[in-house]
């Protein structure tokens, strides 16, 4: 004997345990195919651990570049909430902005929608679905959550965008007058025009504790969950083989659901996909007193947002623009804070420092979900942006029903990595 310790076998890798790799894995799991999911951490560590929580049935419309000329002059100063740029790493970023403007304008923006919300109108009932198989159903919360208008011009505006998405995607909602604001959120100061209660979403008080229940179902399955890093993977033969911490393992399929880090994969592979990110930042602080927040709630016209969770109201911010994996900068958060504090009785930060995240995203703003076009055993599954959170289950269920040959519930074929080809 040589010593030699034979590679570990399955069907499929899933590269990436954030919420998309682990419904992938889960589903995949779920129809009979041993899957081994990768990830160089611990599961949903990264991107799907810091963010607000919420399923989002209303979000229709990704999140657009503007095109507004005043919001444009006020993001060029760089001094907002919703939204910060290192000038440093705009060079880099330059052609993916100039796309992601262009597939933001009002007519095409209407055009994404209309295919984004093919996904959007399963997320509730996927999350419900593996929730409950997972004995995490009663982590799921269904009060909506919370837009507030501090004038009222913004207030009216949005009230007729909510009700145009109803019209068309049926999406439901409360308008909110100030009095009915203070109603349901007696701690917030009575300073604001109104607000807009979407009534459809549901949210959660631990994002990533939502996701280790899927994981031991994934587990409880026959699925493994073994460290390793995805830049190991290479060709074997008809299939694919990689090193972890357990050792190598041989697979015939791979799928790369590597969120921020995907185009590192899909790059060395020969793959030019546009893939930037957008940073956010989030704080946790103790309710003063006996404050109480009850929904999740978004200052509108000042661009943070502020949720109820176990470990406290996480404070989260708007988008940074910068290099992946450069310095941390949480400006926004220091700006955000002063203004919370105004509105909701906030105690003491609760966190060493601020948590820091990235959401991989694609300038016309929908993910990237199936065959990779030269690999016919590799599957992409990653370009989420904002919603990662809410699709995981609905892009684990499609993407594994493409695998396995089933017909898939939602046609796949617009969010085929195909439509960027050069």
């Amino acid at each position: 004997m040589n010593g030699m310790k034979a590679a570990m076998r399955a069907d499929v890798a899933v590269l990436g345990a954030g919420m998309i790799g682990i419904c992938v894995a889960l589903h995949l799991q779920k129809r009979g195919r041993a899957v081994v999911l990768v990830d160089r951490r611990g599961a949903a560590e990264e991107t799907s651990f810091g963010n607000a929580g919420l399923i989002q049935r209303e979000g229709v419309y990704p999140y657009g570049f503007p095109h507004d000329f005043g919001a444009l002059l006020r993001y060029a100063l760089n001094r907002t909430i919703d939204a910060h740029y290192h000038p440093s790493a705009l060079p880099a970023l330059a052609p993916f902005l100039w796309q992601y403007w262009k597939h933001s304008r009002p007519a095409r923006h209407a055009e994404v929608a209309r295919r984004y919300a093919r996904l959007i109108e399963h997320c509730l009932a996927e999350h419900a679905s593996l929730a409950a198989e997972s004995a995490a159903a009663d982590r799921l919360r269904s009060r909506g959550w919370i837009k507030v208008f501090r004038t009222a011009r913004e207030r009216d505006r949005r009230y007729a965008e909510a009700e145009r998405w109803h019209r068309e995607f049926g999406v439901n909602y409360r308008m909110l007058d100030a009095s009915a604001l203070q109603e349901a959120e007696p701690h917030v100061a009575p300073v604001l025009a109104g607000a807009l209660h979407w009534t459809d979403p549901a949210s959660v008080d631990d994002p990533q504790g939502l996701a280790l229940a899927y994981l031991r179902r994934f587990e409880a399955l026959g699925g493994r969950f073994v460290q390793g890093n995805a830049a190991s993977l290479e060709a074997d033969g008809t299939g694919w083989r990689l090193q972890t911490v357990e050792g190598k393992v041989a697979v015939g399929q791979a799928v790369i659901a590597l969120g921020p880090w995907s185009d590192v994969m899909t790059r060395a592979l020969g793959y030019d996909l546009p893939l930037a990110v957008k940073r956010g930042y989030h704080m946790h602080y103790r309710a003063a007193g006996v404050a109480r927040l009850n929904h999740p709630l978004l200052d509108t016209e000042r661009g943070y947002f502020l949720a109820p969770m176990q470990r406290g109201i996480r404070l989260t911010t708007g988008a940074e623009f910068a290099r992946r994996d450069a310095i941390k900068t949480p400006v926004q958060l220091g700006r955000a804070e002063p203004v919370a504090r105004d509105l909701f009785p906030l105690g003491e930060r609760l966190d060493a420092e601020p948590w820091m995240g990235a959401r991989p995203c694609t300038p016309d703003m929908l993910p990237i979900i199936g065959r990779a076009p030269r690999h016919s055993r590799l599957w992409f599954a990653f370009g989420h942006a904002h919603h990662g959170f809410t699709l995981g289950p609905v892009t684990g269920r499609l993407l594994a029903e493409m695998i396995t040959g089933e017909t898939p519930f939602v046609d796949p074929a617009p969010y085929a990595a195909e439509r960027f080809r050069r």
